[in-house]
């Protein structure tokens, strides 16, 4: 019989078949091999598949044999990613707002196909789409063309908007364009986050990517260098509340023992902690003065205590006060 275009290819079906169809608990069986590569319109026998199993293991595939009379069979015992990886990625994608429910979809079902048959149903079983996913669909562009940006030193541009009473979004400042250097991408608080050189203002900005739309990479070389482009991205996360960029001030704060985590969590590990009385623990951290980081305090109850500076003390209790006047 003249050997078709398919046997040809009679390897790598069997390696399909093998990233398909098998895993731990599901090895297939030779007559299970040879019976799929028939449906291909190949014909096999037992001494051929073996030596395409063994020119496979050759070029590194971990091709395991399970003895068994009934459940034995070969699989594919190592993967680019395990199943426990796979389901850190996709609980990753649906707890990502920034990324549309649509697209939520599209990636798990592609994140699915790194996995077994079997395997790719436990992905499909943790699928629950919040319901307030952003709708934005040109944002994996925008964010690759931001990557684009920054690998070529260039400035960009881009009409950026807000959210308005009508539940839709609408551009700023009557649709002129931003034009800034592009530094750091940030993904906070389940969302995205351009940190840019601002020429105009001769300042950091942050600008959230899903409202970004319109953008274009310029000639331009970026600038800013000096001021946004050698500040520290983990610093920038732990310092500056909601991306919300304010006064720069080192701050003393105290703070029970049962607040030691959420400090931690906060601002991380390096910074230095120092008992002060009793049960209490204080310790000076770099913070980006705002109500953003005012409103932090304030959801502590308390628990949480702003020493100093002076001034700083003072605008929280400004903050505390304007607050109480809603009321």
């Amino acid at each position: 019989m003249p050997r078709s275009d398919n046997q040809k290819r009679k390897p790598l079906y069997i390696l399909k078949l093998l990233i398909q169809q098998s895993d731990e608990k599901h090895p297939v069986s030779m007559p299970e091999i040879i019976e799929y590569l028939d449906r291909q319109g190949i014909s096999a026998e037992r001494k051929s598949v073996y030596s395409d199993l063994r020119m496979l293991e050759e070029l590194g595939y971990d091709i395991i044999y399970q003895r068994g009379r009934t459940d034995g069979g070969y699989y594919l015992a190592s993967r680019e990613f395990e199943l426990a990886e796979l389901k850190l990625l996709v609980d990753a994608v649906l707890a990502s707002k920034f990324i549309t429910a649509k697209k939520t979809k599209e990636l798990i079902e592609k994140l699915g196909h790194l996995a077994s048959v079997n395997e790719a149903g436990q992905l499909r079983r943790q699928v629950y789409v919040d319901r307030i996913k952003n709708d934005n669909e040109s944002i994996y562009y925008t964010v690759d063309e931001i990557h684009t940006a920054l690998q070529e030193n260039r400035q960009i541009s881009f009409t950026y908007y807000n959210w308005g009473i009508d539940k839709q979004l609408h551009a700023r400042r009557d649709g002129k364009s931003y034009v800034v250097s592009p530094y750091y991408l940030i993904w906070k608080g389940e969302y995205y986050y351009l940190v840019a050189f601002d020429s105009g203002q001769r300042m950091t900005r942050y600008y959230r990517v899903d409202k970004i739309k319109e953008l274009k990479l310029l000639d331009a070389g970026r600038e800013g260098m000096e001021i946004t482009g050698r500040e520290n991205p983990v610093l920038i996360a732990e310092r500056d509340f909601s991306m919300y960029a304010g006064r720069e001030e080192v701050v003393t704060m105290e703070f029970s023992r049962d607040m030691l985590g959420v400090i931690i969590d906060r601002f991380g590990k390096d910074i230095t902690i120092r008992p002060a009385d009793d049960d209490l623990f204080s310790t000076h951290v770099t913070v980006s003065v705002s109500p953003q980081f005012f409103g932090w305090l304030t959801g502590l109850s308390g628990k949480v205590r702003l020493k100093g500076p002076a001034d700083v003390r003072q605008e929280y209790l400004d903050y505390l006060g304007t607050v109480l006047d809603q009321y």
